[in-house]
């Protein structure tokens, strides 16, 4: 079964917003460059960047749907992360030295009911994924395709999904098969691991910071919750849009 590379994508704080990348060179055992480097954790937290921890120990789309019409870009050079939201504006700040004016321009997206944005924490080596190793996220635009055409949402935006590689040219779930398999992506390998289960973060509209698509009662109408694959990288190598993807 092969399939080509649509688009790549980081989120390089995580949560808080997104940018599409030309191609990338993936290495083994690391997260895509850039991806989910830093993280924002909550006032009832107890992470302190010293080891990785759940999702649950951050400000996150899924109980601060706002968050999910951030945009992002990292410049790696400067060590700068640049954020945008159509209600905040925009701001530039190194987030290991100036992480409290990043939590003090967000703050007013989290709900006075959910714990608060308290810090920015990073763990050296890894990117903060939702998944215990430092994985990349695979998406496949026909899945997505389904999802919106039983919403009666063709606009229904990719971003919703937060993945990181999305793929096309392959049937409606087909990586759910691939569990325990190797794919290759350009140049780079990657092995399998799990599916991922989705959560409130995907019914909201990237561009207004509203739920307003019931992707969940899509996804359990069709027998499950589960939107994509995390993968791991076992063998160094580009990737960049156009490329082919080839399970082995």
């Amino acid at each position: 079964m092969t399939g080509s590379v649509a688009s790549l994508w980081r989120h390089p704080i995580k949560s808080h917003g997104r940018e599409e990348l030309q191609d990338v060179q993936l290495e083994p055992g690391q997260c895509l460059p850039g991806d989910r480097r830093w993280a924002i954790a909550h006032s009832e937290s107890a992470a302190d960047g010293s080891a990785w921890v759940p999702c649950t120990n951050f400000s996150r789309g899924a109980k601060a749907p706002e968050l999910m019409a951030i945009d992002a870009s990292w410049d790696a050079a400067a060590g700068t992360v640049t954020l945008r939201h159509p209600k905040l504006g925009e701001i530039t700040a190194n987030p290991d030295t100036q992480g409290a004016e990043i939590v003090a321009w967000s703050a007013p997206l989290v709900p006075a009911n959910r714990a608060q944005s308290s810090r920015v924490i990073r763990v050296p080596g890894r990117g903060m994924t939702d998944s215990d190793f430092p994985s990349i996220a695979l998406n496949n635009l026909a899945s997505h395709r389904v999802i919106a055409q039983r919403l009666g949402r063709p606009e229904l935006s990719i971003l919703r999904w937060r993945g990181n590689i999305w793929m096309d040219g392959l049937p409606p779930w087909e990586e759910a098969d691939w569990i325990g398999r190797e794919v290759q992506i350009g140049q780079a390998v990657l092995a399998v691991r799990e599916q991922i289960t989705r959560c409130l973060a995907t019914t909201v509209n990237v561009e207004t910071g509203q739920r307003d698509a019931d992707t969940l009662k899509v996804l359990n109408d069709l027998g499950h919750q589960e939107f994509g694959v995390y993968a791991e990288v076992i063998r160094p190598g580009r990737v960049a849009p156009g490329d082919t993807v080839t399970l082995l």
